[in-house]
């Protein structure tokens, strides 16, 4: 089999279109019918539901606090965009955050999710971001784990990566493959 990697200059949310036509592409190429994407204000999001229209997006934030006590960084603007155009919205904990993160905090020292979150931004951010929240909506029984998905997400703002990989539950996390690298910044 061969297949076509773009490689963009530079990380970021200028990348979002081309990122959400290259996926939507391949989708229909392989008969993908699921694609999740990670979005944080909702900006993303609302963008792909338009852009991929026809699958079923899932669209996967963060939970509820993460910048600011009690409140939510995904607009109700944006989400009501979102749903009227069918698009499904997660919002939990980050997979390689959470405790992780608060014992960071607490006590100044890097533990097991942070490593592994460090491990794959070897990779870029986006490659990070789209091993996380496919586990999430896995997790969260929003996609199978014995289907091909593609998956968005980003550096920042914005989407610049996009891959195929079979998801997994976050108890088999080294069973998670990514197969095919879409796009993703060159850095």
């Amino acid at each position: 089999m061969e297949a076509k990697t773009v490689y963009f200059e530079r990380s970021g949310q200028e990348n979002t279109s081309e990122v959400l036509r290259i996926a939507g592409q391949r989708a229909k190429e392989l008969g993908i019918k699921t694609i999740v994407v990670a979005s944080t204000r909702g900006d993303t999001a609302a963008q792909a539901v338009e852009a991929l229209e026809g699958f079923r997006v899932i669209i996967v934030t963060h939970s509820q606090g993460f910048r600011e006590a009690n409140a939510n960084s995904f607009t109700e603007e944006n989400r009501k965009v979102v749903e009227s155009k069918g698009g499904v919205i997660y919002t939990g904990t980050h997979l390689f955050a959470g405790v992780s993160r608060a014992i960071r905090n607490k006590y100044d020292t890097y533990v097991v999710g942070d490593l592994f979150a460090s491990v794959l931004r070897l990779l870029g951010d986006g490659m990070k971001v789209v091993c996380e929240i496919s586990i999430m909506a896995a997790d969260a029984g929003l996609v199978r784990t014995d289907e091909e998905i593609i998956v968005i997400g980003g550096t920042g703002r914005g989407s610049d990566t996009a891959v195929v990989l079979t998801p997994v539950n976050s108890q088999d996390f080294f069973d998670l493959r990514v197969k095919e690298i879409l796009c993703k910044p060159r850095f």
